[in-house]
């Protein structure tokens, strides 16, 4: 059964950009959704289940996160001020929201430069007493990204709409990017911090080629710390040495660090 989405929420609670403090953790039985603007230059309006729900909808705002029953929820974006959904400028998709969970649905550009829509579940399982979680996710129109610590590529080719994440120690780090196949830093070394006992989401949106690109932040509540001695981590990425730390973190600056190189090659041209 579909259900309807933002049906008590109205347009004036959309968020203009991305909260600092993290979203409260899920109540049990429900699903948490957030929506992300992410395909610059085009201001939008939302239509769920036929319904208009986000009205002007800008380039890198955010709504929610919302509290929902789980279901399937069929999704269209229309050109601002649109008389209804007949004519969408992207889907409709439907996207299937599950009991205890924890998404990110983000309306963006494929590497191509084509607008598409992505959901993201947000990893909110517990982590060990002391650690934060990071997750970076690509989803701008950019080319893929190596991750550099010492000058050696740990992490190499992410790309479009792909995601890395790992819990590390709440702290701040260092690390810097190149190109895909290079090693010569393009942005970096940066400093980021990160917090105990929440997912520190960064998206990478907008286009290269447009010079157009930006990062964006979404924070959200870890459940309850994991016992000291549980080991922590995600896909392989858990903190060893301190070496995937700084993998993760310079990934978040990995498109910006494309589109200087983009620049750079062709002044140098």
């Amino acid at each position: 059964m579909r259900k309807t989405l933002f049906a008590s929420v109205a347009a004036g609670a959309l968020l203009a950009a991305f909260a600092a403090a993290p979203a409260s953790a899920v109540e049990d039985g429900k699903s948490d959704l957030a929506v992300l603007h992410g395909i610059p230059d085009l201001t939008v309006d939302v239509y769920v289940n036929g319904a208009l729900t986000l009205d002007d909808f800008a380039p890198g705002d955010l709504a929610g996160p919302l509290s929902l029953d789980p279901g399937t929820y069929t999704v269209a974006i229309t050109a601002a001020d649109a008389a209804d959904d007949s004519a969408p400028v992207l889907g409709p998709v439907d996207i299937d929201l599950e009991a205890d969970m924890s998404y990110t649905a983000v309306a963006h550009l494929t590497e191509a430069g084509d607008p598409t829509v992505s959901l993201f579940a947000n990893d909110i399982s517990a982590a060990d007493s002391g650690n934060g979680r990071l997750t970076v996710r690509h989803v701008a129109a950019a080319p893929a990204v190596d991750v550099l610590a010492s000058g050696d590529a740990l992490f190499e080719g992410l790309t479009n709409p792909n995601e890395v994440m790992a819990d590390v120690p709440a702290d701040t780090y260092s690390a810097a990017v190149a190109l895909a196949g290079t090693t010569e830093p393009v942005l970096g070394p940066a400093d980021v911090e990160v917090q105990e006992g929440v997912n520190t989401i960064v998206y990478a949106w907008g286009s290269a080629e447009d010079a157009n690109l930006a990062l964006a932040v979404h924070s959200v509540d870890l459940t309850m710390a994991a016992p000291d001695g549980v080991a922590a981590g995600t896909a392989g990425l858990a903190d060893e040495q301190g070496a995937p730390i700084a993998l993760l973190i310079a990934a978040a600056l990995a498109i910006v660090a494309a589109a200087v190189a983009v620049r750079v090659a062709a002044t140098r041209k």
